[in-house]
């Protein structure tokens, strides 16, 4: 098997890979990466990330890593598979480009500080900063006030179609949604809908389940 994805299945970076791949319906050997022992700072794996982050990817002789860079590679090499997830148009795929920024800039900004307070901090038995909490549920709140007024006209972020832009949120919003935060996009109607049709793929339900370990 040629592709290779290294990870932890607890990685939201992680997932969004392996995302990529199940929309594309290819094939890909999950490697695990034991982050509490270190590996992931260790060789084998920092050949294929020197700053020693998941996750780590090959396609045969190719290494990348940075699961945004990845997940675009996936999705222009393999464009001829499964799902599209990019266009052709170079109109199109701008408005795509754009909310891509918008998630890595605006919503991933926030959104995995709120993932550190209130899930991470709890899994290492740490106290979480509800005054953080606070401030970054305003902040957050303000982003889906523009992602409710995008999805008040277009079924996706870039359109009427499902696309990598959409893609990327949805490791972070199924983590957001195990805790308070999730009546920010309850409480937005056209962004609830959004989020129930992203948490709904089949791609994302083999996702899960590949990350049962």
């Amino acid at each position: 098997m040629a592709i290779k994805v290294h990870g932890s299945p607890l990685s939201p970076a992680a997932q969004r890979v392996l995302l990529a791949l199940e929309e594309k319906d290819l094939e890909y050997e999950f490697v695990l990466v034991d982050l509490r022992s270190g590996e992931q700072k260790k060789e084998p794996f920092i050949s294929i990330n020197p700053f020693g982050q998941v996750p780590g990817f090959e396609d045969g002789d190719l290494k990348l890593f940075e699961s945004r860079a990845i997940s675009k590679y996936i999705s222009h090499a393999y464009a001829d598979k499964g799902t599209p997830l990019i266009h052709q148009d170079p109109k199109k795929q701008a408005i795509i480009g754009v909310w891509l920024e918008v998630e890595a800039h605006r919503f991933d900004a926030v959104g995995q500080k709120l993932n550190f307070e209130l899930l991470i901090k709890a899994f290492k038995g740490l106290t979480t900063d509800e005054a953080a909490v606070e401030q970054l549920q305003g902040d957050l709140g303000k982003v889906v006030d523009v992602y409710e007024a995008r999805l008040g006209k277009f079924k996706y972020l870039a359109g009427d179609e499902y696309t990598l832009a959409d893609l990327h949120h949805l490791p972070l919003i199924n983590n957001l949604f195990k805790t308070k935060v999730k009546a920010l996009f309850d409480e937005r109607p056209h962004v609830s809908a959004w989020c129930a049709d992203l948490l709904a793929r089949p791609a994302w339900q083999k996702v899960l389940e590949a990350c049962k370990f």
